[in-house]
């Protein structure tokens, strides 16, 4: 059974969007039974063109990559969600997202990251987003290494809350 991971963050135009695409590409290249969404409370309406470019320059397929709201999440048809990550920054002051969604509650964690987009100067920005890329990957592999289909909830909250401590 697909494990469906929803990545969160106020905007979806970045670090959701990278998230998203990371998890799928390393799920794929694993064959790991894993899908990734990415969504968000106020959705910006389009992906912000560093986060695509990060994508692509990783070899990873940005095809019908959108920014887009969490209610798409929170319908009977929407697919079962087993964890929620929310990756704004909250240290900013950001407001973060909090999904209810249908169904069974999923796994919730917070895993914040600075936003890049915020970065001056186009070299500068261009940058933060390769690191941001990058430092959503390593996470990402990280949650692709553990027993999803064999863990329960608090195990895998934990693990999960491990994850962002690294």
């Amino acid at each position: 059974m697909t494990t469906h991971v929803l990545i969160l963050c106020t905007h979806n135009s970045a670090r959701s969007v990278l998230a998203e695409g990371m998890l799928n590409h390393w799920a794929k290249k694993l064959g790991r039974d894993v899908r990734a969404h990415s969504a968000g409370s106020a959705p910006r309406g389009e992906v912000n063109p560093f986060a695509l470019e990060a994508l692509r320059h990783a070899g990873i397929d940005t095809t019908g990559m959108r920014s887009k709201s969490w209610d798409e999440f929170a319908t009977p048809e929407a697919p079962p969600l087993s964890i929620v990550i929310t990756v704004c920054d909250s240290a900013a002051a950001e407001a973060c997202p909090v999904f209810f969604g249908a169904g069974a509650p999923p796994v919730k964690v917070h895993w914040g990251f600075p936003d890049p987009s915020l970065v001056k100067g186009e070299e500068a920005k261009r940058r933060a987003f390769e690191l941001t890329r990058q430092a959503l990957g390593y996470r990402m592999l990280q949650l692709l290494q553990l027993p999803l289909a064999t863990m329960n909830k608090p195990h895998l909250q934990q693990a999960l809350l491990q994850i962002a401590q690294s």
